[in-house]
C-alpha cells in the first residue's frame, strides 16, 4: 500500500504525487518513464494558500525502507522549483542534516522545495557507499552509463540503466517535479562542483555556502550528469561536504544558502 504522511494539516492535494507513485511502480527498470510534468503544475494549481511540509512516500529501497518527500511550497503558482537530495552514498551522510533543517524552514513566495532527506537508506543503516544490492546509485542512472565492476565494488554500475529502485524513485520525482535547480549533497572534500549546469548557478551557492568552487570528474550513470542532459536549462550539481558530521550551525548554514540561491535564480526570473 502505498501511504502519504502530511506532517501539518494543510490544505493541499496529495493525489499529484500519488499519482506519480503509482504510475513509476510498474515501470521497466530501463525505460525513461514519461516526464509528469503536469502533475507537479496541478498541485501547485490546486493549493489555495502557502503550504510548507507536506510528506508524502515515494517508495522503497531493496530492503523495504521508505523513501519520502517533503514539498514546501511557497505560493500556489511557484515559478522556481528546487530539489534537494541529503544522501545518495550511504557513508556520506552530513547532508541529511542539511535536507531536515530544510525540512523546517518555510519556502520563499514563489518558491517550490522538494526535499529527498535519504535517497540510500539501506546504505546508511550498513554505512555503505552502496545500496544494498552494492550498487552506486551514482553510477546507476541512463546518461552515457558503462558497465562498471561487481556488486560491492565502489563503484559498481548495476547490470543496467536504472536497475536500481532507488534510482528510479529519482528519475520519477525529478520528471514529475522538473526542478530547475538540484543540489546532490556528497562528501568529504567540502567543494561546489561544477557539475555541467549553469556554471553561475553553481558560482553563486559556492559564494552562499563559503564553500570553494572547483570542476571534479565527470562520471558515466551520474545522477547530475543525467538529469542535465534530460533537463537541459535546468541545473543539477553536486556539493560535497566537509568529512565528519555537520554541527547545527553549518547545517543552517547551508539550508539557508538553499534558499538565498533559490530566491536570487527567481530574482532574476523576474526581471524583464
Amino acid at each position: 500500500m502505498l501511504l502519504a504522511t502530511v506532517t501539518h494539516p494543510v490544505p493541499v492535494a496529495t493525489a499529484a504525487l500519488a499519482v506519480l507513485v503509482a504510475a513509476g511502480c510498474g515501470a521497466s527498470a530501463g525505460s525513461d518513464a514519461p516526464s509528469g510534468a503536469g502533475l507537479a503544475d496541478n498541485a501547485r494549481r490546486s493549493v489555495s494558500a502557502p503550504t510548507v511540509h507536506q510528506r508524502t512516500l515515494l517508495g522503497y529501497s531493496v530492503e523495504h525502507r521508505a523513501i519520502s518527500v517533503v514539498q514546501e511550497m511557497g505560493s500556489a503558482a511557484a515559478s522556481i522549483r528546487v530539489l534537494v537530495v541529503g544522501c545518495i552514498h550511504g557513508n556520506e551522510r552530513a547532508g541529511v542534516a542539511v535536507a531536515r533543517h530544510l525540512d523546517a524552514m518555510a519556502a520563499p513566495a514563489g518558491v517550490d522545495v522538494w526535499v529527498v532527506d535519504d535517497l540510500n537508506p539501506d546504505g546508511a543503516a550498513a554505512d555503505t557507499r552502496q545500496n544494498a544490492r552494492g550498487v552506486d546509485l551514482n553510477r546507476n542512472f541512463p546518461y552515457r552509463w558503462q558497465a562498471a565492476g561487481r556488486p560491492g565494488d565502489q563503484q559498481y554500475s548495476g547490470p543496467r540503466p536504472l536497475s536500481e529502485p532507488e534510482a528510479r524513485i529519482a528519475q520519477r520525482l525529478v520528471l514529475s517535479v522538473r526542478p530547475q535547480i538540484t543540489i546532490y549533497f556528497h562528501q568529504p572534500l567540502g567543494v561546489v562542483d561544477e557539475s555541467g549546469g549553469d556554471p553561475r548557478v553553481e558560482r553563486r551557492f559556492a559564494e552562499l555556502s563559503g564553500l570553494p568552487l572547483r570542476r571534479l570528474m565527470r562520471y558515466a550513470g551520474s545522477a547530475v550528469g543525467w538529469q542535465n542532459h534530460r533537463l537541459p536549462g535546468s541545473t543539477a550539481f553536486v556539493v560535497e561536504l566537509p568529512p565528519g558530521e555537520l554541527t547545527p550551525r553549518s547545517a543552517t548554514h547551508a539550508a539557508r544558502a538553499i534558499l538565498a540561491l533559490a530566491r536570487a535564480i527567481l530574482t532574476l526570473a523576474r526581471k524583464p
